[in-house]
């Protein structure tokens, strides 16, 4: 369920072609751009590569780069450093077998928002830098950097989180619900029993793939001999009955899904051989309501680590497993910052070779780096910002590599420090833009991806210093840019901030059409809302808002308490009273719109998916005949009908405050809407389910209110593709214009 203009960046872009900014009137030449253009293919914000990673030794790049003529498909490649060579390693159409995927396998890729995607979505390096695991098509391959592909399964049923061990001597999968071994070159076997149908080997349950941003459920020792793997009994989680409803019939699932105040699956954890013998269960203590959260070894193999969250996720004790015995003890105990908060989950920790701990902590207020070493913590960084992802560590030179936003909140840059200067961090990126990196394992090459507001994603691999060394993907804005026929019409965003009921500066973003003295224009507002995503950076905000202010409406966004990279007392305000302070943040967003004098206050339309959609509703029913028009995308009606970890973590157990459940609902008051709605959900929805919109659907309808709805068959919580996208975004155009929702003539 996912920030003013650098002078730098427009500059880049100037250098390529002329930037429609703010006030300035576009030439005729430019044509228009549609919702057709802008979700076809090639993509207007040029070649996207996924999931780059260095080669263990940092010599090699590989990466997902989608093609020209079909953007939503996706070839592995990869790339030289020592002779600047690209080889395109699998070829998706030419190895591809078209063979549909198993169930388990569309579930897991709509965990990670990449249901719509073909061809090659994800591999493994192997340790020693000369092979990649890639799946395709439910089946398993090696990709040699030779160019030679050796081919390691070819069933029927699919290969779950296929992984390579450590030393790349084995293969393992999870098939049928069991966990699956076999050296390369030979024919992998069941290595866990096959139990009942609730009973998973080697498999994340629901909760962990789709909240805690765990997908696997087995996890190698670094000597390849010995596996810890997760048994998970999902007989106390409720069933639901999902009816996928498709064009041409329907398809009935019974699926195990806690809903917040419900059982959750049982879950053990065993250290097993390679081959299933020698089995040891694991001591996760008294208490089977837990969640665990993550699982390493110790880089010596020497003990497992295990991240322990209580139901209620207030606190977490780091376990400390002996692999010989499965005896545990408490490591050390992570506390939710204040009483009225939680844990923040992540993966911005490392284990060291000497035994330390570099982790990630909101201990302070804010999320930042520690050094855990002999029992004694050291912080790392420090001060009102925070460290939003760890990138590396070069134990050999004592050196730490992260992003965050030190520089303020709306850029995101890449900074290191040595662990013997605690608090003395030097940026090693470019004002000016949103910045995301990766290391190899050694933290010896940076590979930097950034955008700006006047500039789509680009690509360098750079030194530890930050020097670019070469372009992966430069992206260049030149005449042969998909984009270049609109570029002279790009509108750059204005920032700013509104002060919150309280007085806290919550930063907008605004993009204006062409406007001409005395009238007053249309606003599209697309807001989120809900704990997590920042929507407000100095990142490429895509061409879709250019699209919206082409056809003359003002786009606008606001980040409102409750959303991320702004501390703990920022997030804080939606423990339980979710549907409260963020609705009156967007409401002072609402008011300052109004001020505007080229703004029409009765043309105001906003628009939300998922928590968004839920964030329309709760917007209409706070202030009714305030908007124009209101469009909710999937949204979540009742948080009593979502999942346990995420609902819970922020509302508490509703068997324990049932009244802050009901005063979060948006069925509660949903009669009091009185603008008119425009609802939308995907009716094979697994995520946010279709029952949250057919319950409001059957309200309204009982209690004759109008509103309008246009369900996707088939579609699950992304409703996306090169023909639905337009469609989508036409019908809600074209339902603003019914509504007279329209610019100025």
């Amino acid at each position: 369920m996912r920030s003013l203009v650098a002078t730098t960046a427009i500059a880049l872009l100037a250098c390529a072609m002329p930037v429609h900014a703010e006030g300035e009137a576009m030439t005729d030449t430019v044509p228009h751009l549609t919702f057709e253009r802008v979700f076809a293919s090639p993509s207007l914000d040029g070649s996207s590569p996924r999931q780059a990673k260095l080669s263990p030794d940092g010599r090699y790049l590989a990466l997902l780069r989608n093609r020209a003529d079909e953007k939503d498909r996706y070839d592995l490649w990869g790339y030289d450093r020592t002779t600047g060579a690209w080889t395109m390693l699998v070829d998706s159409k030419q190895l591809g077998s078209g063979r549909e995927l198993s169930e388990d396998e569309k579930m897991q890729r709509e965990r990670l928002r990449v249901g719509n995607l073909t061809g090659i979505i994800s591999y493994q390096w192997a340790n020693d830098g000369k092979a990649v695991l890639v799946p395709l098509d439910g089946d398993l391959y090696l990709a040699g950097l030779d160019g030679s592909v050796q081919r390691l399964t070819d069933t029927e049923e699919t290969e779950l989180n296929p992984t390579l061990s450590p030393k790349a001597g084995f293969v393992s999968f999870v098939r049928d619900r069991q966990l699956w071994t076999g050296r390369i070159g030979a024919e992998a076997v069941p290595v866990t029993p096959k139990e009942a149908e609730t009973i998973r080997w080697g498999e994340a349950e629901f909760v962990a793939q789709e909240e805690m941003n765990r997908l696997t459920g087995f996890w190698w020792s670094p000597d390849e001999r010995r596996i810890v793997v997760q048994r998970t009994d999902e007989s106390p989680v409720g069933v639901v009955t999902r009816a996928a409803i498709g064009a041409t019939g329907t398809k009935v699932f019974d699926q195990r899904y806690p809903a917040a105040g419900t059982p959750n699956a049982l879950v053990e954890l065993h250290v097993i051989d390679p081959d299933g013998g020698n089995k040891v269960k694991v001591d996760l203590g008294p208490d089977s309501d837990i969640y665990i959260a993550r699982v390493d070894w110790a880089p010596d193999g020497s003990a497992i680590y295990v991240q322990r969250q209580n139901r209620a996720q207030t606190v977490m004790d780091v376990l400390k497993v002996d692999p010989a015995t499965g005896a545990s003890e408490v490591w050390f105990t992570e506390r939710a910052a204040r009483e009225d908060y939680w844990i923040n989950l992540g993966n911005d920790y490392r284990f060291l070779k000497d035994g330390s701990l570099i982790w990630w902590s909101e201990r302070d207020g804010f999320g930042h780096l520690y050094h855990f070493r002999n029992g004694a913590w050291t912080q790392l960084t420090q001060g009102e910002w925070v460290v939003t992802r760890l990138a590396g560590v070069d134990e050999a030179a004592g050196r730490i590599y992260f992003e965050g936003n030190a520089d303020g909140v709306l850029e995101r840059h890449v900074y290191a420090l040595d662990l013997a200067k605690a608090g003395e961090w030097q940026r090693l990126t470019e004002p000016g833009y949103v910045h995301t990196s990766v290391m190899d394992a050694k933290a010896q090459s940076l590979l930097v991806t950034r955008s700006s507001p006047a500039h789509p994603p680009q690509t360098y691999l750079a030194d530890t210093a930050g020097r670019r060394i070469a372009w992966i993907e430069e992206n260049a804005l030149d005449a042969d840019h998909p984009y270049a026929p609109w570029l002279a019409g790009h509108v750059m965003p204005e920032f700013g901030t509104i002060p919150a009921e309280d007085g806290t500066p919550l930063h907008y973003m605004m993009l204006k059409p062409r406007m001409e003295p005395g009238k007053k224009y249309p606003v599209f507002v697309q807001h989120y809302g809900g704990p997590g995503p920042q929507m407000v950076d100095r990142s490429w905000e895509g061409t879709l808002a250019q699209a919206i202010v082409d056809r003359g409406y003002i786009w606008f966004m606001l980040d409102n308490r409750g959303s991320a990279h702004r501390g703990v007392a920022f997030e804080q305000p939606l423990w339980r009273a979710m549907g409260g302070v963020e609705v009156a943040d967007q409401a002072r967003g609402t008011e300052f719109l109004k001020s505007l004098d080229f703004v029409d206050p009765a043309k105001i339309a906003i628009y939300g998916w998922s928590y968004g959609g839920y964030m329309t509703l709760k917007r209409l029913q706070a202030e009714p005949g305030t908007y124009a028009a209101g469009i909710s995308g999937a949204p979540v009606t009742k948080w009593e009908l979502y999942d346990t970890h995420y609902t819970e973590r922020y509302m508490g157990d509703p068997r324990e405050v049932p009244e802050a459940y009901l005063k979060a609902n948006a069925m509660q008051e949903a009669t009091k809407m009185a603008d008119p709605l425009l609802l939308i959900h995907g009716m094979a929805d697994d995520n946010v389910v279709f029952e949250h919109s057919s319950e409001l659907i059957a309200k309204l309808q009982a209690n004759n209110v109008p509103f309008e709805m246009m369900l996707y068959p088939g579609y699950t919580h992304r409703v996306a593709g090169e023909q639905i996208s337009p469609h989508l975004w036409n019908t809600i155009f074209g339902f603003l214009e019914r509504h007279g929702v329209t610019p100025p003539e």
